[in-house]
C-alpha cells in the first residue's frame, strides 16, 4: 500500500479502499477482514458521501486507512462514484478499488439459500437483477485495482486473502503473490493473472503407486523432480519470475496470481505451485499458495 501523504495544512491524508462488486459476492465478509487488520470500515456508504468522510478522517490520525463499502441500488451509482473518485484524485488521496465477483450460477445459489431478493430484481427475479447489476458495474470493474472472484473460495480462505492483500507492507512485501493449482477438467480459475498449462509433463496418475497421492507427497515430488521436462521448465520459470516480480513492484502492482493447471489438479500442478511458492518466498515476497482441486 502507498505511504500516507500530507495535506498542505499538515493533516494526514487517509488511504481509501472502495469495496464494491456484485451483490452476494462477499462484500460484508471483505469488510470484516479489513476491519480485522485495523482499517476504519463504513459499509453501505452512498458514493457522494465518500469525500466528506475522507475530509473528516483527515483530522483523525487513528483513521488514516478507510474502507468504504458501496453497492448498486439505482442507476445513478456509476456517475456518483465516478464523481467521488475524481474528487479524491484531485486531492491526492490514495484510492484502491476492490471489486468482488462470482459466477452468475454461484450468485443465484447464494440468493436462493439466503431467501433474500436481489436489490435490482425489480420484481423480475434474482437472475434479472444479477444481469442488470453486471451491466451497470462493467465500467467500474474495468477500473478496479484488484478483482477477487469468490466462486470457489470458502469464507476462511477469502478473509485470509483480503487480509494478506491489504496488510501494510513495504519493499518486496508490498507485492502479494498468490500461487494456485487447479485441474483443467474442473475449469480454469477466473481471477488468475498468469495461467501455466503443465500438462506437457508426464502424469504421475499413470503410475499406479502414485495415483492416490498428491503433489504434496514426497514420492510424487521425487518422481516429478527427476523428470528432465520438470527441471528445464523450472529453470525457465524461475528466470521469468525473477525478471517479472521486481518490474511489477516498480510499476506499482500490488497483487499477482499465478495458476498452474494440469488435468485433474492433483499431482503436477500441486507440486509446481509448491515449488514456485517456495522460490518466491526465498526472494523476499509475500506469497500464498492454494490448491483448488487437490481433493476432487
Amino acid at each position: 500500500m502507498s505511504e500516507e501523504s500530507e495535506t498542505e495544512a499538515g493533516a494526514t491524508q487517509p488511504e481509501v479502499v472502495i469495496v464494491t462488486g456484485m451483490s452476494g459476492a462477499g462484500r460484508s465478509t471483505a469488510a470484516d477482514a479489513l476491519e480485522d487488520i485495523g482499517m476504519f470500515v463504513i459499509d453501505n456508504m452512498p458514493p457522494p458521501l465518500i469525500p466528506r468522510v475522507v475530509d473528516l478522517a483527515a483530522d483523525r490520525p487513528e483513521h488514516t486507512r478507510i474502507a468504504v463499502g458501496c453497492d448498486v441500488r439505482e442507476g445513478r451509482f456509476f456517475s456518483e462514484i465516478d464523481a467521488a473518485l475524481h474528487q479524491l484524485a484531485e486531492r491526492g488521496v490514495a484510492v484502491r478499488i476492490l471489486f468482488l465477483d462470482a459466477s452468475d450460477e454461484v450468485l443465484l445459489r447464494r440468493f436462493e439459500e439466503s431467501r433474500r431478493p436481489h436489490p435490482l430484481g425489480r420484481g423480475e427475479g434474482v437472475s434479472a437483477g444479477i444481469r442488470r447489476e453486471r451491466e451497470m458495474l462493467a465500467g467500474l470493474k474495468s477500473r478496479a485495482d484488484l478483482i477477487l472472484d469468490t466462486s470457489d473460495t470458502n469464507v476462511h480462505e477469502f478473509r485470509a486473502k483480503v487480509k494478506s492483500y491489504f496488510a501494510t507492507e513495504s519493499g518486496p512485501h508490498a507485492l502479494h503473490v498468490t500461487v494456485r493449482s487447479f485441474g483443467f477438467k474442473h475449469g480454469a480459475p477466473r481471477d488468475a493473472d498468469m495461467i501455466l498449462d503443465v500438462r506437457f509433463i508426464p502424469n504421475p496418475y499413470w503410475v499406479e503407486e502414485l495415483r492416490p497421492l498428491s503433489g504434496r507427497d514426497e514420492a510424487v515430488r521425487e518422481y516429478l523432480a527427476a523428470l528432465p521436462e520438470t527441471e528445464e521448465f523450472l529453470e525457465h520459470l524461475f528466470s521469468l519470475v525473477e525478471f517479472l516480480l521486481p518490474h511489477y513492484l516498480a510499476e506499482g502492482k500490488s497483487y499477482l496470481t499465478v495458476a498452474f493447471g494440469c488435468t485433474g489438479g492433483r499431482h503436477r500442478s500441486v507440486y509446481l505451485a509448491e515449488v514456485l511458492a517456495d522460490h518466491v518466498d526465498s526472494l523476499g515476497y509475500t506469497v500464498n499458495v492454494a490448491h483448488r482441486d487437490v481433493g476432487s
